[in-house]
């Protein structure tokens, strides 16, 4: 990984000086996604700023926690199919009879 760099960002009208190791136009990305979703809620009716800035946090966290519930779900889906096809291999594989010895 790179050494961690400092980098501006203009967030809801804030400067904000981080140190990251990622990239500048990644965490610029991050910022610009996060004004959006904001922006959403104070469309819809939410008028603070910090409330519409938590509830967009809040909701973006959702996400996240689907996604990985998601991710460990499918990783199962694939260990279970793929023992099922193990098991129906090994019914229909005829033995080779000196292997039994």
């Amino acid at each position: 990984m790179s050494e961690p760099r400092r980098i501006e960002l203009n967030l809801l009208g804030q400067t904000l000086t981080i140190r990251s190791e990622a990239s500048a136009d990644y965490l610029r990305r991050l910022a610009k996604y996060l004004e959006e979703r904001v922006g959403q809620l104070k469309r819809s009716g939410v008028k603070d700023p910090l409330t519409a800035l938590s509830l967009a946090a809040l909701d973006i966290t959702d996400e996240l926690f689907r996604a990985r519930e998601d991710k460990n779900r499918d990783a199962g889906d694939v260990g279970a199919r793929l023992g099922a096809l193990v098991a129906l291999l090994e019914k229909v594989t005829p033995r080779d009879p000196s292997s039994e010895r």
